[in-house]
């Protein structure tokens, strides 16, 4: 058997907030970060579609490079940060012991003997550089300015991965995934296999996405898998609710530190949190109707990946992003493998839709619900506006306590394309 890969450290930008304090009580009171914004274009009606976006100034994150930041890739730098202070390999420069995300402040190393050439980075985002590239094609056709001899970098898709590499001086492998709304889950399990396989010692994981610009947003909602607005428009997106209408965009990023639990002892690194089980496969039926089948094998994968039973699991984070189609497939493929009564939730309700980001910042939430032995709700979701064909164990809109003992839980990364990713992250003595 493989030896234990542990989570030394986790960090994150999200719409839910910055301190652990602040995201705890959003999280389990069932907040949503959810807002009406306009898509402004030449020519064009305004319209408003829901999103969820981030407090979050990325002009203030100096890069490594000395290279202009693109807007997701600034907001990876910062949740990179966070972890590596939380697993012990950083310290904070000019904020104190507890400073959360939004202080911006640079970290000094605490590598020590870490070998830079057994460090890796495996990165996931679906749309990486959208910010940017929708700023410069403004620039370009509606102000008629030049483009920075820059942008080609700031743009490319593999430019968070690379920044995160500098910061840390990661001379092993360096990936970039991008798999729709699977990519930063598919980024942590391929991770997670490198360093059982004994290629690296530590990886650097996770993902981000910004995209919440007037270009990316229209070409969204042309899909038609935008939340309809109501209101004040904070309930727009209801997964699993009988009058579900579609998503809402997000924003943020989720890192993570994985190590092999032989080298985080020996430098005096300490978790109680193992990545245990993942797996991928792609449906290869059609580029944006999910298929219960390829999920069903995914889930049962990443479970004997695990060595777990489906009795085992205490609880589910759902990949489900309120659409019609996704939801009722989701909800099909659960209660055949896992059953009907381990409870369930969707926190894209509360933090948007982050497409490559998402399995990243859904695994954050599942794991401060093992560290809080507590369950994120399902918000805006009661008992009478849960679809009555989907016969599952809903955690209730306000969240509640778990009064169990919390061990194992499972996230869900359904992606457009096909791709499934499952990770299941377990809580040990």
């Amino acid at each position: 058997m493989s030896e234990p890969v542990l989570i030394t450290g986790y960090g994150w930008v999200s719409p839910l907030g910055d301190s652990a304090a602040e995201f705890d009580k959003k999280l389990f009171e069932g907040f949503s970060a959810v807002k009406p914004q306009a898509i402004e274009l030449p020519a064009q009606t305004t319209v408003h579609v829901p999103v969820a976006p981030c407090d979050f100034d990325h002009t203030k994150v100096q890069s490594a490079s000395k290279v202009p930041l693109d807007r997701a890739a600034a907001m990876a730098l910062t949740a990179a940060k966070a972890a590596l202070v939380q697993a012990g390999l950083g310290v904070y420069k000019d904020a104190p012991a507890d400073a959360n995300h939004k202080s911006y402040a640079d970290i000094e190393l605490k590598l020590g003997n870490v070998d830079p050439t057994r460090v890796g980075v495996f990165w996931g985002s679906g749309m990486a550089g959208a910010f940017s590239f929708d700023q410069t094609a403004e620039q370009i056709y509606q102000h008629g300015k030049r483009v920075r001899p820059t942008s080609v970098v700031t743009i490319m898709p593999n430019s968070a991965a690379a920044e995160l590499a500098l910061m840390v001086h990661a001379q092993g492998a360096c990936m970039t995934y991008a798999c729709a709304c699977a990519s930063s889950s598919v980024a942590m399990g391929e991770a997670l296999r490198a360093l059982r396989g004994g290629w690296l010692d530590v990886a650097l994981v996770g993902g981000s996405e910004a995209m919440l610009t007037s270009g990316v947003l229209a070409s969204w909602n042309a899909l038609r898998v935008l939340a309809l607005l109501k209101g004040t428009g904070t309930d727009a997106c209801r997964p699993f609710s009988s009058d579900r209408s579609g998503f809402a965009l997000g924003e943020g990023a989720g890192a993570f530190i994985l190590e092999r639990q032989e080298h985080a002892r020996k430098r005096g690194g300490k978790s109680r949190i193992q990545l245990t089980g993942y797996a991928t496969n792609c449906d290869a039926t059609h580029m944006t109707m999910p298929d219960s089948s390829g999920q069903v094998r995914a889930m049962r994968a990443a479970l004997k990946d695990a060595n777990l039973l489906a009795t085992d699991i205490g609880y589910i984070n759902a990949h489900a992003t309120a659409t019609t189609a996704g939801d009722a497939a989701e909800a099909r493929s659960v209660a055949e493998v896992l059953g009907q009564s381990v409870p369930i939730s969707s926190t894209k309700a509360q933090f948007g839709h982050m497409l490559g980001a998402a399995g990243a910042l859904e695994l954050i939430a599942s794991l401060r619900a093992l560290e809080n032995q507590m369950l994120p709700p399902n918000a805006h979701l009661s008992a009478e506006q849960a679809d009555p064909e989907f016969k599952l164990n809903f955690v209730g809109s306000k969240g509640k306590d778990t009064h169990q003992d919390l061990k194992h839980v499972l996230s869900n990364s359904f992606a457009f394309g096909g791709t499934n990713a499952v990770l299941i992250a377990s809580l040990v003595d």
